[in-house]
């Protein structure tokens, strides 16, 4: 009888602990908080069309997908957002190559790891009575900040006139808005814009002085650019905000509708004229995966005899060579319907 006692108890015991298994099975796991998402403040030189696929990449999601909150701000200027950049105070920014140079040549250390346009955009245009060569010889060329792609286009454009920098006074006007205005007024004799501002220029009948835009000239125009020890201690992120930056690029290429809506907002384009310029003029220069051009850079290191003409000392292709290793080009442009370039 003892004996029937003991497996009786044993028996009940096992059956609590069964028991008890079963309803802590039941249970929900403990869930914590979802991550929060990182932080990235990306510069921008002016609200232009290149800034399309970061735009576009923020309106549809992708950034939020990839576990990032993306701020882009307006820099006024290229070389001064570099500035920013090296100094820690933005985490990326949308630029050209020239920035990037005066800001190494002065003991900095940025790279480009993308890039958003490979040719130049600028049209030249000039002040009322400014027709010639001679009508600009001894005035005011306005530029965003110095250093930057509209100052550093200047000499290309002065070549087509048959002058040099030394036949003109160059001048940081901020952005593009304000130097078309000082244009307008005669404050400054000309100044390079590129679109949409471009077009609104050409709508109010201001003279085209040079246009490069036809020339197609290689150009590394807007480069994606980052601190270079950031590229090995932060490549996780870097990596996942240049795969959100690409997939928005490819819905900008090919849903022209998306990619006008978005553009009407960001950049304020009520005109459907100059809207349909605009993301022409963009498609026309986007580089399908954000690839620099190497001849771009050269075009523009040329323009920089003193400084070291190593493409690397720029350039940092190896966060792109990961994802085009990795299949994301070729994923993307079946998903798409692009060819992989």
């Amino acid at each position: 009888m003892q004996r029937k006692n003991i497996f009786a108890a044993a028996l009940a015991g096992c059956l609590v602990v069964g028991v008890l298994t079963s309803v802590t099975a039941q249970q929900p796991a403990a869930v914590g908080p979802p991550p929060q998402p990182l932080q990235i403040k990306a510069g921008i030189s002016d609200p232009v069309n290149t800034v399309l696929a970061w735009y576009m990449a923020r309106a549809a999601g992708l950034y939020a997908a990839q576990g990032l909150n993306v701020e882009i701000l307006n820099m006024n200027g290229g070389s001064r957002g570099a500035e920013e950049l090296q100094a820690a105070r933005i985490d990326v920014m949308h630029v050209g190559l020239s920035s990037v140079v005066k800001v190494n040549q002065a003991g900095g250390n940025l790279r480009v790891i993308g890039s958003l346009s490979n040719v130049i955009r600028f049209t030249f245009f000039s002040a009322p009575g400014v027709k010639t060569a001679a009508d600009l010889k001894g005035g005011i060329v306005g530029v965003s900040t110095f250093g930057s792609e509209s100052d550093s286009t200047v000499t290309l454009a002065l070549r087509k006139l048959g002058l040099t920098r030394d036949d003109i006074t160059v001048k940081e006007y901020g952005g593009s808005m304000k130097r078309l205005e000082a244009v307008k007024s005669g404050e400054i004799k000309a100044t390079a814009i590129n679109e949409p501002i471009a077009s609104l220029a050409r709508e109010q009948g201001v003279n085209v002085l040079v246009d490069l835009v036809p020339d197609q000239i290689p150009w590394l125009f807007s480069g994606v650019v980052v601190r270079k020890d950031d590229i090995g201690a932060r490549r996780d992120l870097l990596t996942r905000f240049l795969k959100a930056s690409i997939e928005g690029n490819y819905i900008a290429l090919t849903d022209a509708k998306r990619a006008k809506e978005v553009l009407a907002k960001e950049l304020k384009i009520t005109s459907p004229k100059i809207l349909d310029i605009t993301y022409s003029d963009f498609k026309q220069q986007s580089p399908q995966n954000l690839e620099p051009s190497v001849e771009g850079a050269q075009n523009i290191l040329k323009l920089f005899p003193n400084v070291s003409q190593k493409i690397g000392d720029y350039i940092d292709v190896s966060l792109l060579d990961g994802l085009k290793n990795d299949g994301f080009f070729a994923a993307m442009a079946k998903k798409y319907g692009l060819q992989n370039p």
